[in-house]
């Protein structure tokens, strides 16, 4: 069964008019139930987890300032929600439902989370709507564990993971893949182990030509034995915080391809929504969902 991970807490209150979709996160399970690609049987309850799993990624001075609510003004600034006992709660979930997720993709194949794909968190900060790295989580998760050895992240969101870049930097038993815009947040980009930066208004031919062409390659070259795939839908045309040209009907292509290759390969694929943008809340949910689709045919 495809197991994804889901807590009513993912859809955190924000101030009025804020620019975070944080709807999304109602409306994806909402429509994935109603249509049938999914039963209540298929999400979990992630819950807080240990925070030795945290540390593992995360500084201690960090966390407990997140914790305490005692970052510094300017940094409280950069994660772009406000900060709240509320909001620490829900990320320190959202990175449970990876670390669950994680094992669950280890015995079927594949798993999700509806949330996550957190990628801006730092060692020791957050910015971007990210406070802690689910996916930078998972994979130590993993490793403390001895479930894998060489871990893969495939970050295709529409903006550079920078956080994880920086996280494993001088780590070579985690390989970060990011393919995102050129001219797009993070301005100063850090550097990931592939960087593949995209011009304005990449078409669908274009952005599938670069993936098809890097993806085996790449896990034909670092042998990896886990995939965290980071599946931002950032990418689409409309988005208003990307800059790419691709249809939904790319996107999904682009996702099935990913899903696909892991499945040839016999890697387990741990996948974050990561991020969407489009004006109109129902095309963020169509994009989304069709990655979930993609699961449930491709695996189950």
């Amino acid at each position: 069964m495809l197991k994804i991970a889901f807590h009513p807490i993912y859809k955190h209150p924000l101030p009025e008019g804020h620019r975070f979709p944080m709807l999304k996160y109602e409306l994806l399970p909402e429509q994935l139930i109603y249509e049938g690609t999914c039963s209540k049987d298929n999400f979990f309850e992630p819950e807080i987890p240990l925070d030795e799993h945290i540390l593992r990624v995360h500084t201690e001075e960090y966390v407990q300032d997140l914790k305490q609510l005692t970052l510094d003004a300017r940094a409280a600034r950069k994660i772009g929600f406000p900060l709240s006992h509320g909001l620490v709660t829900r990320e320190v979930i959202i990175a449970d439902g990876t670390m669950k997720s994680s094992e669950y993709a280890l015995q079927h194949g594949i798993a999700m989370n509806i949330a996550g794909g957190t990628h801006h968190a730092y060692t020791n900060r957050g910015e971007a709507f990210c406070l802690l790295n689910d996916q930078a989580i998972g994979a130590r998760y993993l490793q403390n564990k001895k479930l894998a050895d060489k871990v893969l992240i495939v970050d295709l969101d529409v903006h550079q993971g920078n956080g994880s870049a920086e996280i494993f930097k001088y780590d070579a038993s985690v390989f970060t893949f990011s393919m995102h815009g050129e001219a797009n947040y993070p301005f100063k980009k850090e550097t990931s182990d592939l960087d593949i930066a995209l011009e304005n208004n990449t078409s669908d031919k274009e952005y599938l030509k670069i993936l098809y062409e890097t993806l085996p390659k790449l896990i034909k070259q670092e042998r990896p034995d886990f995939v965290y795939y980071l599946c931002g839908v950032d990418v689409i045309a409309s988005d208003k915080l990307g800059k790419l040209g691709m249809s939904i009907e790319g996107c999904k292509a682009r996702d099935r391809f990913v899903l696909e290759t892991c499945k040839t390969n016999n890697l387990p694929v741990m996948c974050s929504m990561g991020g969407g943008y489009s004006p109109n809340i129902k095309t963020i949910v169509e994009a989304h969902a069709n990655t979930f689709r993609l699961a449930q045919d491709l695996f189950f």
